[in-house]
């Protein structure tokens, strides 16, 4: 018995030892790109992401509330990566996110009211704090600010100058995440080269349902690894077309979701990743934040499946309450079936 005690508490033991080296490894890893890829720790890291900014029915605040069952739901999907709109500052939640086997793309922009924002600068307090925490992948600057001169006193000009200079900044406080953007469609071969401290580029797409060729478009730019930041459908037709009826339509959002996944997850994409937009539908975009309302508008949402209408409170592959849309389950196969 005595022996047999001795065994038990020898084995916890080893497996307490094995399970903080593991965590301390992984604390020290490192996210990088080597040619086209993203890596971690050299290892090819293909992002299988999900658009995350959870907002609860007649709020207008991000609340993560309902966050553990989010994370069963989006691992479930076959995610690996969240990508937020603005930096979670909560250790408990970036804790959970990691422990879910998730990791997450931390996205700064440029005036958030001073919270760790790039116009006050306070975005480098937050890559101090959080650099070393293993669920952050990579730090994102800016979302699709390309849209938006009125922005900057009517020229991005401004924003790009912003933009090098705080990559440069991170870098020199952080050497193991790389840093990307989230542009509007294809920058120009010139604009790559201006921004040299963008490490690798997010693209938010909207094609109709063909996001590959802008893969192409980009491939004869830049030799850096690109990832979509944004892609895919909303489950409102505004008219009917292509078949699909007026109206709230999941079939039309997990047809368009089908074929825009059947893009860019192929044996030999040229792409680093593929994140979905996005989780839940965003009753707070549109209207009164109490009702899901029919509306909203987006530049460049002409390109949107099947109606050129971005429908922006009908987005997500599950509704406010977590029920699961079509589109869901067009993920979730795309997603686990690929790699």
């Amino acid at each position: 018995m005595i022996r047999d005690f001795k065994a038990i508490i020898l084995s916890l033991l080893t497996g307490l030892i094995f399970n903080s080296c593991s965590l301390l490894s992984d604390q020290n890893h490192i996210v990088g790109v080597k040619g086209d890829q993203l890596t971690i720790n050299d290892r090819p890291f293909f992002i299988k992401g999900i658009c995350y900014h959870p907002v609860e029915k007649g709020q207008t605040m991000r609340s993560f509330e309902r966050i553990e069952k989010d994370l069963k739901l989006i691992k479930a999907a076959g995610v690996n990566t969240l990508r937020v709109y603005e930096p979670i500052a909560s250790r408990e939640i970036l804790d959970q996110i990691y422990d879910a086997g998730l990791r997450v793309i931390i996205s700064f922009g440029f005036n958030q009211g001073g919270v760790y924002d790039l116009q006050s600068e306070t975005y480098l307090d937050y890559v101090e704090a959080f650099k070393s925490h293993p669920a952050i992948l990579l730090w994102e600057l800016g979302n699709e600010y390309n849209y938006h001169p009125e922005w900057f006193g009517g020229s991005v000009d401004y924003w790009y100058t912003v933009l090098n200079e705080s990559a440069t900044a991170i870098k020199q406080i952080d050497t193991k995440h790389p840093v990307a953007t989230a542009h509007g469609e294809v920058p120009s071969e010139d604009l790559i080269q201006r921004l040299d401290q963008i490490d690798l580029w997010g693209l938010n797409v909207y094609r109709w349902d063909q996001p590959g060729t802008a893969l192409e478009e980009f491939s004869k730019v830049s030799s850096k690894p690109v990832y979509f930041s944004e892609l895919g459908a909303d489950s409102y037709m505004t008219i009917e077309n292509e078949g699909y009826a007026l109206g709230y339509n999941e079939t039309a959002q997990a047809d368009a979701t089908q074929t825009i996944l059947d893009q860019v997850l192929t044996p030999n994409t040229k792409a680093t990743g593929a994140i979905v937009f996005s989780f839940t539908d965003g009753w707070w975009k549109a209207g009164s934040p109490e009702t899901r309302d029919v509306g909203g508008w987006t530049p460049g949402s002409s390109g949107v499946p099947y109606d050129a209408t971005a429908n922006e409170e009908y987005w997500g592959i599950v509704t406010l309450d977590r029920e699961q849309k079509e589109a869901y389950e067009v993920v979730k196969k795309a997603f686990r079936s690929f790699r």
